[in-house]
């Protein structure tokens, strides 16, 4: 059996994925970074961007993450957000038109967001 992390992701107003992983890629202020377990000890502060998780039984789990913490320790992962959605949750053409609204209004934080879960939904 490979080695395992414990994975929570959660949003400010929910749980949104826990579970076993073996590999988390996420984007923090310092750039991108990827969790395995036995990594050091970290605590990050998140960017918008797709986080992915490889599942212990080899599945992926893709979610759009907006801003937040990460923190890892004795190979317990944990990503505190301050929004979340799974990429399966994601209405793409929703999205869409978010991403043109949020361009023609120029409104750069709300086209990150837009673009963070295009992205997330393309990444699954």
């Amino acid at each position: 059996m490979a080695a395992e992390l414990h994975v929570e992701l959660v949003a400010a107003d929910r749980s949104v994925w826990s579970g076993e992983a073996t590999l988390v890629v996420a984007r923090t202020t310092s750039g991108d970074i990827g969790v395995m377990p036995g990594h050091q000890p970290l605590l990050g502060v998140l960017e918008s961007g797709p986080v992915t998780i490889r599942t212990s039984d080899g599945g992926t789990v893709v979610a759009a993450v907006h801003g937040g913490f990460i923190s890892f320790a004795e190979n317990k992962l944990s990503l505190l957000a301050e929004i979340a959605e799974l990429a399966d949750e994601i209405d793409v053409q929703r999205a869409e038109r978010a991403l043109e609204r949020a361009k023609s209004d120029t409104d750069a934080a709300a086209e990150r967001r837009a673009d963070v879960r295009l992205r997330a939904v393309a990444a699954r």
